[in-house]
C-alpha cells in the first residue's frame, strides 16, 4: 500500500500530469455549464464574468487574500450585477460589453497601483496550466465537483426554464432562480479556470466544446457529456501540441478545441 501511495505521489510531482488533471477537472464543469451558456446565448455573460476575474486578482493581491477567493468574490459580484440588470430589461449586448472591458481594464490598472506586488499578469490573462500545483488541483477539482453537483441537482428545472419560461412557471419553477443557479455556477467556474486557461480564454473553454458537441448529439444530456469529453480531449491534445511546438499551453488547448469544432461542423453538414 505504501508503494502504491508513493507511486501516486510521484505521478503528481510530474507537472505534465498535474496540468492534464487540472484541464480534465475543469472540463467536468465547463462541459455541462457551457451547454447552458450556448442554449441561453450567454456568451457575453461568460465574457463579462471572466474579464472581471482580473479585478479579483487585484483585490486578492491588495488584501492578501488567496487569488481563488478574490476572483470568486468579484466574479460573483459581476454575475449578480449582470443578472440584476438583465431582470430590469437593460440592453444586454451593450451593457455586457461595457462591463466586461471596463472590469478588465480596471483590474489591469489596479494591479499597477500595488507597489509591493510585481506579478506577471499574462499568466492570469492566458493561464499557466503547466504551473498547476497539488493545491491548485484540489481547488480545481473541488470547484468543478461543486458546479457539477449543482447542475445535476437542478438539471430538469434548468432545462425547463431554458426551453420555455411560461412552461417553467406552469410547472412551479422560478426562471429567475434558475438563472441565479447558472450565475453562481459560472462565477465558480471562472475562479477555477483562471489558473488553467486565463481570463481571456475562459469563455472559449465554455463555448467551443459545447458548440462542437451540439452538432454531434441529439439530446441535452448527450450534448453535456460530449462537451465534457471534447474539453478533456482538447486539454490533452493542447498540452501535447504545446510540448511538441513550444507554444503557450492555454491557447493551444483552445486551438485544439477549435479544430474539433471545425471537424464536427463539417461532419454535421455532410449528414
Amino acid at each position: 500500500m505504501g508503494k502504491t501511495m508513493g507511486m501516486g505521489t510521484t505521478m503528481l510531482d510530474d507537472f505534465l500530469v498535474r496540468a492534464a488533471l487540472g484541464g480534465i477537472g475543469l472540463s467536468l464543469a465547463t462541459g455541462p455549464l457551457g451547454s447552458f451558456v450556448v442554449w441561453r446565448r450567454m456568451a457575453y455573460f461568460g465574457d463579462a464574468t471572466a474579464h472581471a476575474a482580473i479585478l479579483g486578482v487585484a483585490l486578492a493581491l491588495a488584501t492578501e487574500l488567496p487569488i481563488g477567493l478574490g476572483t470568486l468574490l468579484v466574479a460573483l459580484a459581476m454575475a449578480a450585477t449582470v443578472s440584476t440588470l438583465s431582470a430590469k430589461g437593460w440592453a444586454m449586448d451593450t451593457t455586457l460589453g461595457v462591463l466586461a472591458h471596463s472590469a478588465l481594464a480596471l483590474g489591469l490598472v489596479a494591479v499597477s497601483f500595488i507597489p509591493s506586488v510585481r506579478v506577471d499578469l499574462s499568466a492570469f490573462l492566458f493561464g499557466d496550466i503547466l504551473a498547476v500545483s497539488k493545491r491548485d488541483l484540489a481547488f480545481i477539482w473541488g470547484g468543478a465537483t461543486l458546479v457539477l453537483a449543482l447542475l445535476v441537482w437542478r438539471w430538469q428545472a434548468l432545462l425547463t426554464a431554458t426551453l420555455n419560461a411560461d412552461l417553467a412557471h406552469a410547472a412551479g419553477i422560478n426562471p429567475d432562480r434558475e438563472r441565479l443557479v447558472l450565475t453562481l455556477a459560472l462565477a465558480v467556474v471562472v475562479a477555477v479556470a483562471l489558473k488553467v486557461v486565463g481570463a481571456l480564454l475562459i469563455a472559449a473553454m465554455l463555448i467551443i466544446p459545447a458548440a462542437a458537441a451540439r452538432g454531434l448529439t441529439r439530446n441535452p444530456e448527450g450534448m453535456a457529456v460530449t462537451a465534457t469529453l471534447i474539453g478533456a480531449m482538447a486539454t490533452l491534445a493542447g498540452l501535447w501540441g504545446s510540448l511538441q511546438w513550444d507554444t503557450p499551453a492555454g491557447p493551444s488547448i483552445i486551438v485544439a478545441a477549435t479544430l474539433v469544432f471545425v471537424l464536427s461542423a463539417s461532419a454535421a453538414r455532410r449528414v
